[in-house]
């Protein structure tokens, strides 16, 4: 700052010097012969540019060297004196004058213009600034304006006009009754005595716009005061939260469809961690909410399912973005439950996920149902036992599987024996438990591989599976026989029967299950020819007549 002041003052001091040395230059020659009245003529330019050119402390230096240039440096160069009287002096003096208050006429002059040119540029800036606020208020979606205690609009941005459907001239200056109604001037009005009061309002309204269309705005009045701490008047910035808000009526039903829906529903982000679950959840697996946020999903895993099986539902998740299915969890009290489930991946824009929805629903007791209806179609209502559907079925699959191993079957078709009076004798509800006695006994007999079924009334069949020849099933039959034989204890009673056992055997008797059995029960009958209470191999050549 000292160096450009130097610099300056230079400059100033050496405009003054040559410009009074030019002058006085002049002065000597080529005007030293022009009369005394104008000698101070050639050093009022010089002033007066000196002060032009570099302000108002250069032209008075610049009067100053004049002057003592004409008093003590004058008489050395030219022989005829420049002071000679006391008026040459008074002309001096005026000289003085008249040149200082021309330097600060230019100063003032020069100031002046600096000043209306620094005014003219803070008005512009000024300007613009207000142009630049106006452009961003008029761009932003939010009604902003401004009233007046009068309540008349001062100001008021594009989307007042948009809202209102009416032109700046027909806003600015109308008043506030006359922009919105009577209706909606008397719902506001409570807030317009409050911001007039001093107190910042907020509200929420519905209004109509111009375009007939329903618009929810969030409102603000926000009192502006003068000096003296008085209201002069309010801003309003209302911001449109129509989107929002229906937004929001979305999320509320979405909501209320989480927390009511009868299916659970669980949450969780891209690691896998509980983020939310509904009252279905709690209701299904028995753990809160505080249990199961920020848990894994694996608290349900009833270790049913292998790793080949998780791996397969994430591989579909991950290029399909679902899957669905059926699955096996476990209740917080350590019971197994049957779900229905569907796991969809929610992606952002990018097709990242961002979070892993479930939504499943309880089918253990459908599952059971269906469960019991497949047991009642393939199962003997009353003993439990497979039913013909079931035993036809266990035959055929062994039949199919002699074609590819070789292995044989024997099939003991029994018939009991005094079946008939125990139920003439003790009713039929006695007749029924020793049926089911009966069914217990056989199954104490069969080994895995062996079928038990009941076929009719008091018809049973045994399936030996592979045995070692007729030996081996005369063993077991005679266990068979000997076991019915053996005293039962019916509901207070003591009954004993007898059965009676035909046996065919796959494939030298047989080969197809419908043969199988009609020869096993031809059998059966040729037993019953004997005496009752025996057993007898299929034979084509003995002929018999069914008892």
């Amino acid at each position: 700052m000292d160096k450009v002041i130097t610099s300056q003052h230079l400059k100033q001091g050496l405009a003054a010097l040559v410009l009074v040395v030019l002058a006085a230059g002049l002065r000597v020659w080529p005007l030293q012969t022009m009369d005394s009245e104008l000698a101070w003529l050639t050093f009022y330019p010089a002033v007066i540019a000196v002060a032009l050119y570099a302000g108002f402390y250069a032209g008075l230096l610049a009067t100053a060297l004049a002057c003592l240039t004409v008093t003590f440096l004058w008489p050395l160069i030219v022989t005829h004196p420049f002071i000679e009287s006391r008026l040459d002096l008074l002309e001096m003096a005026i000289f003085a004058v008249i040149c200082g208050f021309i330097s600060f006429l230019v100063e003032a002059v020069h100031r002046n213009k600096k000043a209306l040119k620094q005014a003219e540029s803070e008005w512009l800036a000024s300007t613009r600034r207000e142009q630049f606020i106006r452009s961003i208020v008029d761009g932003v979606p939010n009604m902003v304006g401004y009233w007046d205690r009068d309540l008349r609009c001062r100001y008021a941005n594009h989307a007042y006009y948009e809202w209102f459907g009416k032109s700046p001239e027909e806003i600015v200056g109308i008043r506030f009754q006359d922009l919105t109604g009577e209706a909606l001037f008397a719902l506001n009005e409570p807030h317009i005595r409050g911001v007039l009061a001093g107190e910042p309002q907020r509200f929420e309204r519905t209004l109509n716009k111009a375009s007939e269309n329903v618009g929810h705005i969030i409102g603000h009045y926000i009192p502006d005061f003068d000096a003296a701490g008085t209201v002069k008047g309010f801003s309003i910035q209302a911001s449109e939260v129509t989107v929002l808000k229906e937004t929001e009526a979305k999320l509320e039903l979405a909501a209320c469809v989480f927390e009511n829906t009868l299916d659970g529903v669980m949450i969780t982000d891209v690691n896998g961690i509980i983020l939310s679950v509904n009252p279905a959840f709690i209701e299904i697996t028995g753990y809160g909410a505080e249990e199961a946020v920020g848990r894994s999903p694996r608290i349900l895993h009833s270790h049913r399912h292998d790793q080949v099986f998780y791996a397969s539902m994430w591989e579909e998740i991950k290029t399909r973005g679902r899957w669905n299915g059926e699955i096996w969890n476990r209740r917080k009290d350590g019971n197994p439950y049957l779900v229905r489930m569907t796991i969809s991946m929610v992606r952002v824009v990018d097709d990242e996920p961002v979070r892993y929805v479930s939504v499943f629903s309880d089918i253990t007791e459908l599952w059971r149902k269906d469960e019991h209806i497949k047991h009642l179609a393939f199962h003997d209502a009353l003993t439990g036992l497979p039913n013909r559907n079931l035993l036809m079925d266990r035959i055929n699959q062994k039949i199919l599987h002699f074609n590819r191993e070789q292995c044989s079957l024997a099939l003991m078709f029994l018939d009991l024996d005094g079946f008939k009076r125990v139920n003439d004798q003790f009713g039929h509800k006695v007749g029924d438990d020793l049926l089911q006695t009966v069914a217990e006994r056989l199954l104490a007999l069969v080994r895995k591989s062996d079928t038990v079924a009941r076929v009719g009334g008091d018809e049973f069949i045994f399936v030996l599976d592979n045995p070692q020849g007729k030996d081996e099933i005369m063993v077991v039959a005679n266990r068979v026989v000997s076991l019915i034989n053996e005293p039962m204890d019916i509901l207070g009673e003591v009954i004993q029967i007898g059965a009676s056992v035909g046996i065919a055997m796959f494939p030298a008797d047989a080969g197809t299950y419908v043969d199988l059995i009609k020869n096993a029960d031809t059998a059966m009958y040729a037993a019953k020819a004997s005496g009752r209470n025996n057993i007898s191999f299929f034979s084509p050549e003995n002929d018999f007549k069914k008892a």
